[in-house]
């Protein structure tokens, strides 16, 4: 077998190599054309996706992610059909690489394609596209019978971020599915709009704790977050420590003065996370209440929570003495 090729801008060449009789040779020839960087190459590679043998057609698929726009998302269009799921899953995420809105044009048609995992890939590389006819697309979607095309869609709904779609992500936060729900509460943080806020606070009740999760850290980023400063207190006691600790951290962004008590009472969880973040938390409210929570963890064994609960002693100090306190 040949060597790699010395040099890549000598592409006319290349043709005795993507002809030869030995697939490793043909790999060989395709992954060089992957490193040239030369657009032409594009071309090249296109014709090689109907090459016999899988592991050329893989490795197709994995050289034309070096590069983008419309040529080589037609190219990868091909491949991501490709009945070897090798190369399907290769071509997947070579597509999810392309950044040229032009490029959405090739593979928009495999929307409504037959198989799921091709519909999932195409709306997973159409997320990045960012173009507006993908809303449509996306939207239908959302009735797909596979979990993971619908949570697909909510991400491409979710990248556009159009005010015009938030119903249709409110109505994505009661999927039957705990990861579209996920998605869907997610995606709603660009919105600003008052009913996106009562889908996120709902989902601080969800029977899924990564999607309540969720909820807690995305309702601190909502124009509307005031609102959801009682549900996020009472999320304070919730079973699992992953929940409290993003509730902590919104309501210190919201700086929620009477959240003060259940913040410092997470200071004697055996999670330094936790801990951590009450003490940062205590620190963004700064009242004066929060001090008698901090002083036994100044010197906490954890290093992280010992420089966040002084940080927030001086937060304090500060605030008591623009007070006159």
């Amino acid at each position: 077998m040949a060597g790699p090729f010395e040099s890549y801008d000598d592409l006319d060449d290349v043709d005795d190599r993507l002809n030869a009789a030995d697939a490793g040779e043909r790999r060989v020839a395709v992954i060089s054309l992957g490193h040239s960087g030369d657009p032409a190459a594009v071309a090249h590679l296109d014709r090689m996706t109907a090459d016999p043998d899988p592991g050329v057609r893989q490795q197709v698929a994995l050289a034309l992610g070096e590069f983008d726009g419309p040529e080589a998302a037609a190219a990868l269009a091909k491949v991501v059909v490709d009945p070897e799921q090798a190369v399907s899953q290769a071509a997947a995420d070579s597509m999810a690489e392309l950044k040229d809105p032009a490029s959405a044009d090739a593979i928009l048609p495999l929307v409504g394609h037959t198989h799921a995992f091709v519909r999932m890939a195409v709306l997973r590389a159409l997320k990045e596209l960012r173009r507006k006819d993908s809303l449509k697309p996306a939207l239908d979607a959302l009735r797909d019978t596979d979990a993971a095309v619908r949570v697909q869609a909510v991400g491409v709904i979710g990248f556009l971020k159009l005010e015009e779609a938030v119903p249709a992500l409110t109505s994505a936060t009661g999927d039957s599915d705990s990861h579209v729900r996920r998605a869907a509460v997610s995606a709603l943080a660009f919105s600003h709009v008052k009913p996106a806020t009562d889908s996120i606070i709902r989902a601080l009740s969800d029977v899924d704790w990564m999607v309540r999760e969720i909820a807690a850290e995305t309702v601190g980023t909502s124009a509307h977050g005031a609102q959801a400063a009682d549900p996020l207190i009472k999320a304070l006691a919730d079973d699992y420590w992953q929940v409290r600790l993003k509730a902590v951290r919104s309501l210190g962004k919201m700086k929620v003065v009477r959240a003060v008590p259940p913040i410092g009472a997470c200071i004697d969880h055996p999670q330094a996370n936790l801990r951590k973040e009450a003490a940062a938390a205590l620190g963004e409210i700064a009242d004066l209440s929060g001090e008698p929570f901090l002083r036994p963890i100044v010197d906490d064994p954890d290093p992280e929570v010992r420089k966040n609960a002084r940080w927030a002693m001086q937060q304090i100090l500060a605030n008591k003495a623009s007070l006159g306190a």
